[in-house]
């Protein structure tokens, strides 16, 4: 590939992004310092979180740099190698998306087999997708069998795997909330959800209320706004919220206001923390085996939403900001 595209981020979003924000470039030629591969992308993830990216403000993550190709998670084949221990023709995971060719760095990147499940897997169930629903179940609300689970998103990619594994480990009963028919139908039909509810459909607490008459014990967060509230509402006596994201208000310009019960907290001795999969590595050995097992055996599947081209990696990543995936949105390159 003599020209390989990449996008760039050229001006900053105020409230939702627009394809004005984006350039497609192409990209200078690069040489291979000594450590180095040069890598064909195949696939790469667009993801919620590269919303606040997009944004100068200070967070937990660098901005994007404006005039400059953005970052992502991505799979791809290696066409030239400088590295010990990385051969021409690996598949590899990596941190350099939103290209056509990344050079990486090699010890930044993770040789995966793409014998054994597509690459797209790798950048979800069995990437950094399915151990951000693992350690927010397991380490940070503390899943106990027989727990009662509600997951907002539970149709997006965070969300199905929260529902999957959560029955997995033991749950009595899951809960998820979507935005159309189509996906209450997926969460139910096909990935086990004991109950589901479309949150067009009235006041979030009172289907929440519908759908889990007795309270939850668990609430997995990838909404806010008034889905926390709604959690909040429903939560049992030492109930447990893990807040992983916050989709519904991205893309304000003005603040969201905070829940309005969080005094419900005293009652149920309840508590709320927030977390980052980052700081969650050292349990990705031990999610991989639970979930190959899981996924050998029907108890963990993945649904995927593929756009075509780097020519329309923008329109996949605001799709994912409409709600148009189900499952893990991939852009295959």
């Amino acid at each position: 590939m003599s020209n390989p595209r990449e996008v760039q981020l050229v001006s900053r979003p105020v409230g939702w992004p627009t394809p004005e924000n984006f350039a497609l470039v192409e990209s200078a030629p690069t040489q291979l310092a000594e450590g180095q591969i040069r890598v064909r992308n195949e696939v790469m993830s667009v993801d919620p979180y590269m919303r606040g990216r997009m944004s100068d403000a200070k967070s937990y993550a660098e901005p994007y740099a404006l005039g400059e190709a953005m970052h992502g998670g991505a799979v791809g084949e290696v066409v030239e190698s400088r590295a010990d221990g990385v051969a021409v023709g690996d598949h590899v995971l990596h941190g350099l998306g939103w290209r056509e060719e990344a050079v990486v760095d090699a010890a930044s990147a993770r040789v995966v087999d793409t014998s054994v499940a597509p690459a797209s897997a790798y950048l979800g169930v069995l990437g950094m997708t399915g151990l951000t629903a693992y350690a927010g179940l397991t380490r940070i609300a503390g899943l106990k069998a027989g727990d009662v689970v509600f997951v907002s998103g539970a149709a997006g990619a965070v969300g199905s795997a929260v529902g999957q594994i959560a029955k997995a480990l033991g749950a009595s009963r899951v809960i998820g909330s979507a935005g159309s028919q189509e996906k209450v139908d997926h969460l139910l039909n096909d990935l086990g959800f004991d109950a589901a509810f479309n949150y067009k459909d009235g006041r979030v607490s009172d289907l929440l209320r519908e759908a889990a008459p007795d309270g939850i014990d668990v609430y997995f967060d990838n909404v806010g706004g008034d889905h926390l509230e709604a959690a909040i509402g429903s939560l049992r006596l030492g109930g447990r919220i893990a807040i992983c994201g916050a989709i519904s208000v991205y893309n304000n310009t003005e603040a969201a206001p905070g829940p309005r019960n969080l005094a419900r907290l005293i009652q149920t001795r309840g508590t709320i923390q927030g977390f980052l999969v980052g700081d969650h590595y050292d349990i990705a050995g031990e999610y991989a085996t639970k979930a190959a097992g899981w996924i050998a055996d029907g108890t963990l599947t993945s649904r995927e939403t593929f756009v075509d081209g780097i020519d329309h990696a923008v329109d996949g990543f605001l799709g994912v900001l409409r709600g148009e995936n189900l499952g893990k949105m991939l852009v295959r390159l």
